[in-house]
């Protein structure tokens, strides 16, 4: 199973949890299945189209990730949302 690793605000929409282990063979796999766990994350990562919205940022093992990104059952996505600000 991949673990998935969210950073606040999309922790608190999970329940306060950060990390989550999941399966899936690709980032959108992985992604899908962390919405059908937590409803309350849906919309905030995928959009309407199911793919990663602009402002949020995956790496799979340190690398940046897309939805076709091929997963292996020990890889660690980190799902950062782009801070802004002045």
């Amino acid at each position: 199973m991949a673990v998935v690793r969210l950073r606040a605000p999309l922790s608190e929409l999970a329940g306060g949890k950060r990390e989550h282990e999941l399966t899936g063979a690709t980032v959108l796999d992985v992604l899908r299945r962390l919405e059908q766990e937590n409803p309350a994350i849906a919309g905030w990562i995928l959009d309407e189209r199911a793919t990663i919205r602009q402002h949020i940022n995956v790496f799979v093992n340190g690398e940046r990730g897309r939805e076709e990104t091929i997963l292996a059952a020990d890889d660690r996505i980190h799902i950062l949302p782009s801070i802004s600000g002045g």
